[in-house]
């Protein structure tokens, strides 16, 4: 009896007790419901800010390289100065004329920046390097999207500015750099084809008709090269450039008009082997020819970094040449490691780079001579890091390819051609 009371005073606690957990089951449920469509819209929202993101920022950039000279200003030696106040003020009005010009044209929405790069002087008069950044248009061709912006900015540069006068004839617009196609790889001494258009600054330097060099287009007149592949050679009659994929079936040749070899330059020694090519007629700019970006002398290419050499040199030592033009991925290596005894053995200078594997398999070859050692940016913008100039054989343990260092040579390159 006790016990039937019992369980009859627990009933209704039991009663109770099953409702409170039935609710709180419920609140769960609800609460669930709730974070589930807080997490959908958190999702929601990411997904959104991804596509914003690559739509307004993951297209890769244009950068155009834009020259001229100011016809109402005077060169001051403080304009080589980019904290002077002489500097900051033409800078300030170059930029504002060039921000205005754009956000009033119809490329308004694909602008973004420019700045003046340096200012030299020309017949005592100031000449600007301007970049002109702009946000990239699948839908645009390149092409049509460069003559676009030329125009609407040499229109309004050479008329009434109220601030700046511009001399029209000297007024370029060019991009370097950049390149069409792409393809992996990592050889070149062992070989690795490269396809139409993947290395558009690529030359071949022909004595009469037979290549002997590479070399690197760095303005549609201009080609840098080694100063030993013109050794008793030096004759610009005998020589003539080609550019394409294949030696056999070239898309473009032109003759040369001067070569310029460093006048320190002695052979057989390795050092100031560098020259400057003077094509007769200059080339038209296509998806295929291209210049490469010539570094500023204080630009760094640290060690390990990527770099790509190209050309049609041999796959190994004393082997044959390809008609493909061939490319190789190595890295930088550090000149105190190149000049270990087992290595160079102090033999590299500052004029000088290596690039490879001190492993070897990857290696310039004969024929690479004077062609170009290139690494880009992380804007994709391809920059001169070298040039192919010497080595002990072909891809050995121990014994990278070394290469003429291009920001060594800066200057010296600016005195021949005005780049």
């Amino acid at each position: 009896m006790a016990k039937g009371q019992l369980q009859q005073q627990e009933q209704p606690w039991t009663i109770l007790q099953n409702r409170i957990e039935l609710d709180t089951d419920m609140k769960l449920t609800r609460s669930g419901k709730i974070a589930l469509s807080i997490l959908v819209v958190i999702i929601v929202a990411a997904a959104i800010g991804v596509i914003v993101y690559f739509v307004v920022y993951g297209k890769t950039p244009f950068y155009y390289h834009v020259t001229f000279k100011l016809s109402n200003v005077d060169y001051d030696s403080k304009f080589g100065k980019p904290y002077s106040q002489e500097y900051i003020d033409l800078n300030e009005r170059i930029v504002s004329l060039v921000n205005k010009t754009f956000q009033a044209s119809k490329l308004r929405r694909q602008y973004v920046i420019s700045h003046v790069a340096k200012v030299r002087q020309a017949s005592g008069k100031a000449i600007v390097d301007l970049v002109l950044k702009f946000k990239s248009c699948y839908n645009n061709n390149a092409a049509v999207f460069r003559d676009r912006a030329r125009n609407i900015l040499l229109q309004k540069l050479t008329g009434d500015t109220g601030s700046v006068c511009i001399d029209s004839s000297s007024f370029k617009l060019t991009g370097c750099g950049r390149r069409t196609k792409a393809s992996p790889g990592n050889k070149i001494a062992g070989g690795l084809d490269s396809v139409e258009g993947e290395w558009p600054w690529q030359a071949s330097l022909q004595q009469n008709n037979i290549h002997r060099c590479g070399a690197t287009l760095i303005s549609n007149n201009w080609l840098l090269t080694a100063a030993h592949c013109f050794v008793n050679a030096k004759d610009p009659r005998e020589w003539s450039v080609t550019f394409g994929l294949l030696l056999s079936d070239s898309k473009l040749r032109r003759s040369v008009k001067n070569i310029i070899v460093h006048e320190k330059y002695q052979y057989p020694a390795h050092h100031y082997d560098i020259a400057v090519i003077n094509l007769s007629k200059p080339v038209l700019y296509t998806s295929n020819v291209r210049k490469v970006c010539l570094p500023e002398a204080n630009y760094n290419f640290p060690p390990n970094s990527d770099v790509v050499v190209t050309g049609w040199g041999s796959r190994k030592t004393d082997g044959t040449s390809p008609d493909v033009l061939q490319k190789g991925i190595m890295r930088i290596i550090d000149t105190a490691t190149c000049n270990k005894k087992e290595v160079y053995d102090g033999t590299i200078t500052d004029g000088m780079l290596c690039a490879g594997f001190l492993a070897g398999r990857i290696d310039a070859c004969q024929g690479d001579s004077g062609g170009p050692l290139v690494s880009s940016d992380s804007r994709g913008i391809w920059f001169l890091v070298g040039i192919v100039s010497w080595g002990d054989e072909c891809a050995l343990p121990n014994k990278p390819g070394v290469y003429t260092r291009v920001t060594y040579y800066r200057n010296w390159i600016t005195s021949k051609t005005g780049l």
